[in-house]
């Protein structure tokens, strides 16, 4: 388990405007099950994705379904979703086609994920806390869409909405960052969040509901 900071945690509960910022320390927190609730992220570069990297981390103690990363295009609506179905079970879905991948449970822990996926070969891999959970082959020769909605917090079931409240997230996340290459072993097992596509150092986001952002409270 992670160590906690200490430290006095201020809260900013976030307004809805796009904002610019280096959250180096800092998590959204969805505080309740809502259908309204989720933070936009702008990516930094627009074009179609070969390959990628996604890493973050998160802390919930549900048990039910829910989305931690929601990339959605006008012609699919789960381009790119990271999703768990069950505490320990794990979903990445490629172009509405999903690979499940399993995980010992860890319960009232948070998480370290990070996926990476190669259209040339179809291999998807799923890392949580440092630890492979394998390979699977997934859309091969597919390219990931460009123009997308990327939304934390809800699962779209179409393009940049249709959120179900049942799928959302209720907790915290943080050190979210997207690159359009697949990490080297190293770079996955190191903890970084410099993505040149999403980049938690650089982020430009916009929130609405009830997102509050404030220090984190693990390493």
């Amino acid at each position: 388990m992670e160590k906690l900071l200490l430290g006095v945690l201020f809260p900013t509960i976030l307004s809805g405007a796009v904002t610019h910022s280096d959250l180096r320390g800092k998590a959204f927190i969805f505080p309740q099950e809502s259908d309204t609730a989720y933070v936009s992220l702008i990516p930094r570069v627009k074009r179609p994705l070969q390959n990628f990297t996604l890493c973050l981390k998160a802390f919930t103690d549900l048990t039910r379904p829910y989305s931690l990363f929601s990339y959605s295009t006008q012609s699919q609506a789960n381009e790119l979703l990271l999703f768990v179905n069950k505490m320990g079970e794990y979903i990445l879905y490629i172009g509405n086609v999903g690979a499940t991948f399993k995980a010992p449970e860890s319960p009232y822990a948070p998480i370290r994920v990070c996926a990476t996926w190669e259209s040339a070969s179809g291999i998807a891999e799923l890392w949580v806390n440092g630890k492979p959970l394998g390979r699977k082959g997934l859309k091969k020769g597919y390219s990931v869409g460009a123009e997308a909605k990327i939304i934390l917090g809800q699962e779209q079931d179409s393009f940049g909405g249709k959120f179900d409240a049942k799928q959302s997230l209720v907790g915290e996340i943080w050190d979210v960052s997207l690159w359009d290459r697949v990490l080297s072993l190293k770079e996955v097992g190191a903890s970084r969040y410099n993505g040149n596509v999403l980049n938690w150092q650089a982020l430009h986001y916009e929130a609405s509901g009830y997102v509050v952002i404030k220090p984190k409270v693990w390493v």
